[in-house]
């Protein structure tokens, strides 16, 4: 009986000690400096993008007259410019007037970005009549970075609405 009772006492004693072990290896140890932040994991997301459907291609070139929708970060992650090319000039025509102001909304974040005025230049952004096959840019502010790469964002233009972009 008592060579049971030890032999119980020595196994749980051992297996606190594994599992006690196993806890303090996932912390780490604190940095000499005070105050240093510490590096949490890197937490993704297990769905992987995916381009736009060619169902919505298809909608986007009778709807809108344009192809080939980007959305890209530039280096800073300050701006991202929303690109397309012109299929159809009298179709798109509306998304080159100065008076349509566009929007970029953050699905995740929800934040509406507008396209950043510069005091000589004027909107960064281009505008004019519309060319076939001619590649077009807008550039939005993205102060702060809150939409990042991988988000989806809908971009609106007057009546014009690109939904669920992916931002690269």
């Amino acid at each position: 009986m008592k060579l049971a009772t030890m032999a119980a006492l020595l196994a749980c004693s051992l297996w606190s000690a594994a599992a006690l072990a196993q806890s303090t290896q996932g912390q780490q140890t604190p940095s000499a400096a005070p105050g240093a932040a510490r590096s949490l994991p890197n937490k993704s997301s297990p769905y992987q993008p995916v381009k736009i459907p060619k169902h919505a291609k298809t909608f986007y070139e009778a709807y809108g007259g344009v192809d080939k929708l980007t959305v890209r970060r530039t280096a800073s992650g300050n701006l991202i410019r929303f690109s397309y090319r012109i299929v159809d000039p009298a179709r798109a025509k509306a998304l080159g007037e100065k008076n349509a102001t566009p929007y970029m909304l953050g699905q995740r974040s929800h934040a509406l970005l507008q396209i950043p005025v510069m005091d000589k230049i004027g909107q960064l952004r281009q505008t004019g009549t519309p060319e076939v096959g001619q590649e077009y840019w807008m550039v939005f502010s993205n102060k702060g970075n809150l939409i990042k790469a991988g988000d989806r964002v809908n971009v609106m233009i007057g009546s014009f609405h690109f939904d669920g972009l992916l931002v690269e």
